[in-house]
C-alpha cells in the first residue's frame, strides 16, 4: 500500500516536481477559501520556483565570473577586472530579494487565516459578538465578569479569505488566578494579531493604552441600549443581540483582510523556509563587498546559491563549471 504522499514524493525523486510545487500540491488539498487555492496553485505551477531558479542564474553567472578571475585569469576571454559591473549586479540581486521578503508575511497570513482578535473590558459584548460573526452559539454568553477564561478561535470564510476569529478574556485591573491567566494570553494574542477590535460598550469602558503594539479597530458595542458615549472615536456601533452592525462589520473585516493580503496577486512565499532560504541567500550576498578577494566574494555566492537551491530542492556545484564552460569557451 503506498504511504501518505508517495506518489508526490516520488514525483519530487523523479524531476517531475520541485519542493516548493510539493508544498504548493499540499496547500491545495488543504485550501479551504478561494483565495488559498489560487496561491497554492500559484505555487503548484512552480511560480517561486521560477522566480528561485532566476535569482540562482545570477549568481551562478556572476558565481562563473568570479572562479574563472581566479583559475583561468590567463584565458583572453576572462575579463581582466572580476569587479567590472559585479558590484552593482550583486547589488541589485539582493535588492530584489529585498523587496521579495518585504511583503508583509502576506503569503504565510493567508495559507493559515487572518487573526482577527476581539478584545476589551469584561461584559463588553465581545462572546455575544463572536456568536453573531460565526451565525451559531460557540461562546458562553453571561452577565457575570469574566465568563471567558480562555481564547476561543472559529475559522471564517470572508469573500474567499480566510479569517480565524478569536474570543478573549475581558482585560481590568484585578481577577482571580485563572481569569488572570486568561487576560495574560488575551495580550499575547493581540500581540501576534492582524487586526484587533476593541470592544466597549454603554456600561464598559476599557484601558486602550494597555494593549500591546497591534493593528486596532475601535467599535460600540450593545447599540440598542442606547446612544453610546465614548472618550474615543470608534470606528462603527453595533448590536449583537439585533444584528444591527453585524454585517457592516463583517465587510470591515474583508476589507482590511484584503487590504492586508491582496489576494488577487498570489504571494511569492507561502512557508518559513522559504523566507529563510531567501533571507540567507540575501544576507550571503550582503556580505560582499566590492574588491575584498574574489575567493571571499565566490564563497558568498557560492553560500547564496546553496539557499535558493536548498528551498527548491537542487544542490549541484556542476552547475558553476557548466556556467564557466558554456560562457567562456575555457578549453576550447
Amino acid at each position: 500500500m503506498a504511504e501518505p504522499g508517495e506518489f508526490a514524493r516520488r514525483a519530487f525523486l523523479n524531476g517531475k516536481l520541485d519542493l516548493t510545487e510539493a508544498e504548493g500540491l499540499a496547500d491545495l488539498i488543504d485550501a479551504s477559501t478561494s483565495a488559498q487555492r489560487d496561491q497554492a496553485l500559484a505555487l503548484a505551477g512552480g511560480r517561486l520556483r521560477d522566480q528561485a531558479q532566476a535569482w540562482r542564474n545570477v549568481i551562478l553567472a556572476l558565481q562563473a565570473q568570479a572562479e574563472a578571475g581566479i583559475d583561468f585569469s590567463d584565458e583572453g576571454d576572462v575579463p581582466g577586472n572580476v569587479w567590472d559591473g559585479f558590484a552593482a549586479e550583486v547589488r541589485c540581486l539582493g535588492d530584489s530579494m529585498q523587496a521579495a521578503l518585504a511583503d508583509g508575511r502576506r503569503g504565510e497570513i493567508l495559507r493559515n487565516g487572518f487573526t482577527v482578535v476581539l478584545a476589551g473590558p469584561p461584559n463588553a459584548g465581545k462572546s455575544s459578538l463572536m456568536n453573531a460573526l460565526a451565525r451559531r452559539d460557540v461562546a458562553i454568553v453571561s452577565s457575570i465578569p469574566g465568563t471567558t477564561r480562555d481564547l476561543i478561535e472559529v475559522a471564517l470564510d470572508l469573500e474567499g479569505i480566510p479569517v480565524i476569529l478569536v474570543d478573549t478574556a475581558g482585560l481590568r485591573e484585578a481577577g482571580d488566578e485563572i481569569e488572570l491567566e486568561g487576560m495574560r494570553r488575551t495580550r499575547a494574542r493581540v500581540s501576534s494579531a492582524d487586526l484587533v477590535l476593541w470592544l466597549e460598550a454603554p456600561d464598559q469602558k476599557g484601558d486602550i493604552s494597555d494593549l500591546p503594539d497591534a493593528p486596532i479597530v475601535l467599535i460600540g458595542t450593545k447599540s440598542d441600549l442606547g446612544l453610546i458615549e465614548s472618550d474615543t472615536e470608534q470606528t462603527l456601533c453595533l448590536s449583537a443581540r439585533t444584528g444591527q452592525g453585524v454585517d457592516d462589520l463583517l465587510a470591515l473585516i474583508a476589507e482590511r483582510a484584503r487590504l492586508a493580503l491582496r489576494p488577487e496577486e498570489p504571494a511569492l512565499m507561502s512557508r518559513e523556509r522559504h523566507r529563510i532560504s531567501v533571507r540567507d541567500a540575501c544576507e550571503a550576498l550582503g556580505r560582499i563587498e566590492e574588491h575584498m578577494p574574489v575567493e571571499v566574494a565566490a564563497e558568498e555566492l557560492r553560500l547564496a546559491a546553496r539557499s535558493l537551491a536548498s528551498m527548491i530542492g537542487l544542490v549541484g556545484p556542476e552547475d558553476v563549471l557548466g556556467e564557466i564552460f558554456s560562457r567562456f569557451c575555457i578549453g576550447k
